[in-house]
């Protein structure tokens, strides 16, 4: 897929106030985010300094967990886009002193943020803050609930390689339970026209009354079975309760992605995995750095243009 021009909003507007889940945007939202997404892809292709969009606003990057990718993608899409952006340092805030999460968000809003993005593992911070502050909340990462830049992310690397999701089949494996990627691809990728799979150990796959309209295998040879992409999952150590890695033995054996076993998927299908990647846990190094399979930096990539994107979208509504 390519986007030489600028994409238009939606005829009836952009509307979406806030990203806090997948579903807070409509389907037209989404095909314009995606589009807007590999727009920017072409400038960051070309070495070329995009539109400066967001010159004037103030961006804030509230994270009240470690992120690599996240956090600096969401930096550098701001950078580009002309925006003044800040990094709050958690550590040294004053969070530390007893003041409340919604305190410090409100603070930081009260100094002139027209957007905030916020990583925690509260599963409700997002929803108190999006009642709270007047600027457009964006999650970062939300407990084991939704990562939606993460899809969207995920949802414009496939669009790059396939050109549309629709009619594709899509395996998600290994700890989906704990992850919030998997909530957010899953619910993104159905929408999107794509047949979606659970993949994984019964231990490590939602609760039964959970997605119950996507199909689960326990099995890697028939869950990957005429896939058109395969994406692997790392196992959530800090999410798990109790002795979590006692969950890992045996793992890589009977689900780790190899050379080997993503021959169950089609000849053509690609590989993906959101990071941070647990070599020799989920997946094998070989085939996370296979050229010919491997979408895996692609979407590292993807995560600076979506993010712009993103940014874009709810600070100018497309105007």
């Amino acid at each position: 897929m390519t986007v030489s021009e600028r994409p238009s909003p939606p005829s009836s507007g952009f509307s979406a106030r806030r990203l806090i889940a997948i579903d807070d945007l409509s389907d037209d939202e989404i095909h314009y985010i995606l589009n807007l997404a590999e727009y920017y892809a072409g400038y960051l292709k070309r070495a070329a300094p995009p539109p400066r969009r967001l010159a004037g606003k103030t961006q804030i990057n509230l994270f009240f967990e470690d992120s690599t990718r996240t956090n600096l993608s969401f930096d550098l899409a701001g950078k580009k886009l002309g925006a003044d952006v800040i990094n709050v340092p958690v550590s040294a805030s004053s969070v530390h002193k007893g003041e409340t999460l919604v305190d410090t968000a409100q603070t930081l809003s009260a100094m002139g943020a027209h957007v905030m993005i916020v990583r925690a593992k509260e599963e409700g911070l997002h929803k108190t803050l999006d009642e709270t502050l007047d600027c457009p909340v964006v999650n970062g990462g939300a407990g084991k609930l939704e990562h939606p830049t993460q899809a969207l992310l995920d949802a414009a690397t496939i669009c790059s390689e396939f050109g549309t999701l629709e009619g594709l089949t899509i395996a998600i494996c290994g700890d989906i339970k704990h992850s919030r990627v998997a909530g957010s691809d899953a619910r993104l990728f159905r929408r999107l026209g794509a047949q979606v799979r659970f993949v994984g150990p019964e231990n490590l796959l939602p609760d039964s009354n959970q997605f119950t309209d996507i199909s689960r295998f326990h099995a890697l040879k028939e869950g990957l079975d005429s896939a058109d992409i395969v994406m692997g999952l790392r196992m959530q150590f800090e999410r798990m309760e109790g002795d979590g890695r006692a969950l890992a033995q045996g793992f890589f054996d009977e689900f780790g992605l190899t050379q080997e076993t993503i021959s169950y998927a089609k000849p053509s299908a690609r590989v993906m995995h959101p990071g941070p990647m647990n070599r020799g846990v989920e997946i094998d190094g070989a085939l996370a750095d296979d050229p010919e399979r491997s979408l895996i930096l692609r979407q590292v990539f993807y995560g600076v243009a979506t993010r712009m994107a993103c940014l874009d979208a709810l600070i100018t509504k497309g105007i």
